[in-house]
Parts: C-alpha cells; sequence; structure tokens
C-alpha cells in the first residue's frame, strides 16, 4: 500500500497596505514602514534585501511625491512577500507625468531621473502600469535569497 501524496506547500502571500499623504514627510514615513514590514516578515534591518527594497521605496515614494503629487490626493504603499521575492508598489494620481519605460531610465548624469536610474539598478524587475481612476503604479520587485519567513 503507498501513502497519499503529499499535498503541495500552500503559497502564503502577505501584503502591506498604507495610504499616505504626498509630503516628504510621508516618503520618509514609507521607507521606514517598509523596513518594519519587512522585519515582521523575517527579513532583518540591515541585510541587503532591506536595505535594497527600503530604498527602491525611498526612491518611488519620492517621485510620487515631487512628481506625482496632486492637492489632496494621497499615494499609496503596497508591500506584497510572495514566494521568491518582495514586490513594491507605489501609486500616484497622476497619469500625464508617466517614468519611462525600464530600460529607457535617463542617464545617471541627467538631472532629472536619477531615483529611477537606482531603481532600474536595483530591483530585478519593475513597471510603470495604469490604474483606475486615473493614477499610474509603480511596480518594483526584488528576488530574496533563500530565508525563514516568520
Amino acid at each position: 500500500m503507498t501513502a497519499p501524496p503529499t499535498p503541495p506547500h500552500p503559497v502564503t502571500v502577505r501584503t502591506f497596505t498604507q495610504r499616505l499623504s504626498s509630503t516628504p514627510r510621508a516618503a520618509r514615513l514609507a521607507r521606514h514602514l517598509t523596513l518594519n514590514q519587512l522585519h515582521t516578515w523575517g527579513i532583518p534591518h540591515g541585510s541587503d534585501t532591506s536595505d535594497t527594497v527600503a530604498l527602491i521605496v525611498a526612491e518611488l515614494a519620492a517621485n510620487a511625491v515631487t512628481h506625482g503629487r496632486v492637492p489632496g490626493r494621497d499615494f499609496e504603499l503596497r508591500l506584497t512577500l510572495v514566494t521568491g521575492s518582495v514586490r513594491v508598489e507605489v501609486t500616484d494620481t497622476r497619469t500625464e507625468l508617466r517614468p519611462p519605460a525600464p530600460g529607457a531610465v535617463p542617464a545617471p548624469l541627467d538631472e532629472n531621473g536619477r531615483g529611477l536610474v537606482l531603481v532600474d539598478a536595483l530591483a530585478d524587475r519593475w513597471e510603470v502600469i495604469d490604474r483606475e481612476p486615473p493614477a499610474k503604479t509603480v511596480r518594483a520587485e526584488v528576488d530574496l535569497p533563500v530565508h525563514r519567513f516568520r
């Protein structure tokens, strides 16, 4: 008699979402919230992954506040821990100012767009997505080394 097949490991997706005011202070808060959430998920402060994701969040939140700001409207930070990666999504409500596509980021010495040069260098993947109502999301993913998550 053979044993029944072992069920596959369940896929656990963890998500953190926070709406923040479009201010420089909120952009800094987004970075701190990210570091704390990653630590809660078992990605320790000061690890390469934690530092990389925090830097990406800082750049995308600063862009949302600087270039995506519409008075009276917030931006949204969403972190998702999926199998093998951390996904960062920053959504703002200004659709007419779109960042360039991945691979078409400005040169490092250009006056604007240097934050996206960092995102392009640090993220394993990133893209810009249109959302409803008029909004856009910049999504970046960082692949994880083998970790044990809580």
